[in-house]
Formats: structure tokens, C-alpha cells, sequence
């Protein structure tokens, strides 16, 4: 896997002139599932606080389901994913918006969790910085702006592009998705419309249909929920599936923190069944490695001779304790 040297990047975006959308394009969008008027809460202006959270309460309880039944379009997904990253590929989210930073949620918490480089799981947001925290509307309008955007970054065939869009029209996403396939970047679409158009420029096409809004068209809710529980799925998966867990344990979360050391401890002790100090001791002479640390104990072996028993099973820990057993 190759240690990627650039960083979690958002678009800067500054010198593209965004292209207007067409009145065709306003027409599509209104006739879209996300955008139509909810029946179930035609009264929630009259309602008063207990009953409006109810609303929005049952609105969101139907989410996983409608998750649930991508899950065939998610599980290839996240093998094409596995693919890029042994291939020394990078996963790369591209969104609008809320989009955009669910996204860009979902890709930063990927090097403290899973102890991956930065740059392995790449943001990027249409307008760039500026919009993770005001919304730079009139970025998202512009195909052209989402093929800069991955130009930046020095997108290459091994990457793998997931272009995000509730309505699934996004231009920025469109455009993105359409040059990533171009080079042969394996590419997916996410959005929360079967009609979506983007799918048309994606190998994947990830499609939880989750209906209309609480409030209408205000597709941060229902749809926003959707597409977190699907990245999640998405780098949980196969960060799984590349080796960053021992059981259910997190063995290569980065102890940056009091928490994360504190953690660490925790994840050892649970794995081996050692005293806290046991696992303070251990950890300590291996730099807060929680992975290298089980494996230490667990085999009995020094430090260089756990690494490279882990490093002949390309990071598996059950699978290089598998090993010395088989031995």
C-alpha cells in the first residue's frame, strides 16, 4: 500500500467560472423523490415541539432500511475499494454541499481510526475550503470545476471516485465522475434518487431512495442520514477487509490523544487478557502500537520478530497468529 505524501484535500475551485443551471435542469430537479412535498407533514408548521420532532423521528426511522436493500451495490463498492488501496490507490469523495462535507466527515476520521496516511481517503468539496463552512452555492454548477478538482490531486487509474449527490445531478459530481472514468478509475455513484443521472457515469451505482423530506427539499435530513450511513459502511468495510482490525477491535487506531492512549490500553487488554500495566509496559516498547503490542503478547515473540511475522501476513494479525500456529 503506498503511503500517499498529499493530504486531505478540499478543492480550492477560485478560477472556475461556474456553468448556470439550465431551466431543463431546474424542471428535472423538481420532479425528483428528494425534492417532492412530504404528505405525512403537510401540518408540521401548526405542530408544537414534541409533535415536530416526532415527525422528523419517524421520518428517519425508515432510513436504514432503505439502506439495507443497497447493500448489494455497497459490498461492490467496497471490494473496488479493497482493489484500489492494494493497488496503492487512493478512495477519493467528491460532493456539493451538505455532500461534500459528509463526505469530508467521513474521509478525516479515517487516519486516527484506522492509522491510515492522510491522502489514502480524499475529500473534496466543490468551492473548496471556504465551503466546509458557508455554502458556496454556485461552485456545484460547474462539470468542468469537478474535473479540475481531480486533475489537482493528481488522479490517476488506481484511484477509486465516489461522487456524492442527493439529487443526483450534481454538475460538480458529473463532471468528476466523468473524467475519473476517462482514465479508468473505477467510479461510483451515491445519491438518494434511482433516477439519479449520475449513475449513468458510474461503475457503481449506490441508490437509497429515501423519499421526501420532513421539509422539503431540505435533503441534509433523510438523504443526508443515508449517505453517512452508507460511507460509513463504505470505509468501515474495507478498512476491515485490508487488516485494520483484530475481532472487532480498532488495533490500529493512532494514540494522538489522552483518549486514544487510554483507548489503546483498553484495546489491548481486551484482546489479550493482560494486566493494564502489562499492556502500559508492552505498549510502551512499541510506540503505543496497539496492533504490534497484542501481537507481541500473544506470541511471545520480540519486537523485529512480530513485525515481520505481521508484516509476511500483510497486516492480518489473526492471520499472522495463524501463521506462527501453523509453524
Amino acid at each position: 500500500m503506498t503511503d500517499h505524501s498529499s493530504k486531505s484535500i478540499a478543492s480550492s475551485g477560485a478560477s472556475a467560472t461556474p456553468n448556470r443551471t439550465s431551466d431543463s435542469q431546474k424542471e428535472d430537479l423538481g420532479v425528483l423523490t428528494s425534492e417532492s412535498r412530504n404528505p405525512d407533514t403537510q401540518d408540521i408548521d401548526l405542530l408544537p415541539t414534541y409533535g415536530i420532532l416526532e415527525k422528523i423521528n419517524d421520518a428517519d426511522s425508515g432510513v436504514p432500511g432503505v439502506v439495507r436493500q443497497v447493500l448489494p451495490a455497497i459490498a461492490e463498492a467496497v471490494d473496488k475499494a479493497v482493489e484500489a488501496f492494494k493497488a496503492g490507490g487512493r478512495l477519493i469523495y467528491m460532493g456539493a454541499g451538505t455532500s461534500g462535507r459528509i463526505g469530508l466527515l467521513d474521509a478525516v476520521e479515517c487516519p486516527p481510526t484506522y492509522g491510515v496516511p492522510e491522502g489514502m481517503v480524499v475529500p473534496l468539496i466543490a468551492g473548496g475550503e471556504q465551503a466546509v463552512h458557508r455554502a458556496q452555492e454556485g461552485a456545484e454548477d460547474s462539470p468542468t470545476l469537478g474535473e479540475q478538482d481531480l486533475r489537482s490531486i493528481k488522479l490517476t487509474s488506481k484511484d477509486m471516485v465516489v461522487g456524492i449527490a442527493a439529487s443526483g445531478r450534481t454538475p460538480y459530481v458529473t463532471g468528476g465522475l466523468r473524467y475519473a472514468r476517462s482514465l479508468g478509475c473505477t467510479t461510483v455513484a451515491l445519491a438518494c434518487n434511482k433516477s439519479a443521472a449520475i449513475a449513468k457515469e458510474a461503475d457503481i451505482a449506490i441508490l437509497p431512495e429515501v423519499g421526501p423530506e420532513v421539509l422539503t427539499g431540505s435533503t441534509r435530513m433523510k438523504a443526508g442520514t443515508a449517505q453517512k450511513l452508507v460511507l460509513n459502511m463504505l470505509t468501515t468495510a474495507s478498512m476491515i477487509r485490508i487488516g485494520k482490525s483484530f475481532y472487532n477491535l480498532m488495533v490500529d487506531v493512532k494514540a494522538t490523544n489522552q483518549k486514544l492512549v487510554d483507548r489503546t490500553r483498553r484495546i489491548v487488554v481486551e484482546a489479550t487478557g493482560v494486566s493494564y500495566a502489562e499492556a502500559d509496559q508492552v505498549l510502551m516498547g512499541c510506540d503505543h502500537n496497539a496492533k504490534l503490542a497484542i501481537m507481541i503478547i500473544l506470541s511471545g515473540l520480540e519486537r523485529a520478530e512480530a513485525e515481520q511475522a505481521l508484516k509476511r501476513a500483510n497486516g492480518f494479525l489473526r492471520l499472522a497468529l495463524q501463521n506462527l500456529q501453523q509453524h
